[in-house]
């Protein structure tokens, strides 16, 4: 018997279980994994709610993101074998695979092998949050040298991974907050520049950041009433990600800035990328190479042991977190 993460009932934390299930068998294109450490993200807890783009089917499973080391592969499956180190990328819905807890199944195309280096916890860290931010700002909105992004949210996993992508390619990322608390921490995560929205405003200090121009590129996960100063602040031609929407408010869309700059305003979630084989690949060689040569690093905000995975979703859903939530699992 295994200790798998369930819920019976949508709703908070406290609907989370640690459900005593049988070991999965894996079908021909899976791979089952010993679990050391899994990564927590925004989309499982509004998964947990009911609120997310697909609704459970009860009891559900939920987890995007593991890390720990192949029990079994299934008959088709030849890029990992028994005994590897492994970590799993978001390419399937949480309907299909949930990852969350003691020994897990995966659907082998999301399994991939990491560097080595890396700790369990930084593995379990790693492909939520860069291949959202490599699909957004490079995969769809082409950032590169010289270039200057707005960063929303940016003391999230992804805002945090979306400052190394913008640097690795010689972009300067410009973090966006809503309070001073976190400016320090995002400078030093590589934040060329940090807006404080509480003190500053967004639309004149952007501009003042890029001579008059505005930022090429906008990645936010918030949306609601600020999406228009976003819009204010782009410059002519840039490329707006909208990813998220932490703010479930009105989200106004500025007709004038969009027609009179030629905006491009794109809804985008990560699995656009993860689940088409081509695009995945990319993305994943990318992030592979980020880590290799250094430009990679996961920040690791908290730990939480497996029997505290409700605690866990509660201290992501304050909010006060800079960097990755992990559970690391006995």
């Amino acid at each position: 018997m295994t200790r798998t993460v369930r819920f019976h009932e949508t709703g908070g934390p406290e609907v989370l279980r640690l459900d005593e299930l049988e070991a999965p068998v894996p079908g021909p294109s899976e791979v089952v994994i010993d679990v050391a450490a899994l990564g927590i993200n925004r989309a499982e807890v509004d998964f947990r709610k009911g609120e997310y783009v697909v609704d459970p089917v009860l009891p559900s499973g939920i987890g995007y993101e593991a890390a720990g080391t192949v029990r079994e592969v299934g008959s088709d499956v030849d890029h990992v074998a028994v005994g590897d180190a492994v970590s799993v990328v978001p390419a399937f819905q949480l309907t299909e695979y949930g990852v969350h807890g003691e020994v897990v199944v995966a659907p082998g195309h999301a399994v991939v092998k990491h560097p080595a280096d890396l700790s369990w916890e930084e593995a379990a860290a790693v492909w939520m949050p860069y291949v959202t931010a490599y699909g957004g700002l490079i995969d769809i909105a082409g950032l590169s040298a010289g270039e200057t992004v707005l960063l929303n949210a940016a003391s999230s996993s992804v805002g945090l991974a979306a400052i190394q992508v913008a640097r690795s390619v010689g972009a300067t990322p410009v973090a966006v907050t809503r309070t001073a608390a976190k400016r320090q921490a995002l400078l030093d995560a590589g934040a060329s520049f940090v807006i404080v929205t509480d003190e500053e405003d967004l639309v004149s200090r952007a501009r003042d950041l890029t001579d008059g121009t505005g930022a090429r590129v906008v990645f936010d996960p918030v949306g609601g009433p600020g999406f228009a100063d976003f819009a204010a602040a782009a410059a002519p031609h840039g490329t707006m990600i909208l990813y998220g929407l932490l703010n479930d408010e009105t989200t106004p869309l500025s007709v004038p800035d969009v027609l009179g700059k030629y905006l491009t305003v794109r809804g985008y979630q990560l699995f656009e990328v993860t689940n088409d084989e081509a695009r995945r690949r990319a993305a994943v060689d990318f992030v592979l190479r980020g880590l290799a040569d250094g430009s990679f690093r996961p920040a690791i905000d908290r730990t939480f042991a497996l029997n505290e995975i409700a605690e866990a979703h509660r201290y992501m859903e304050a909010g006060g977190q800079v960097g990755k939530i992990v559970v690391t699992v006995p």
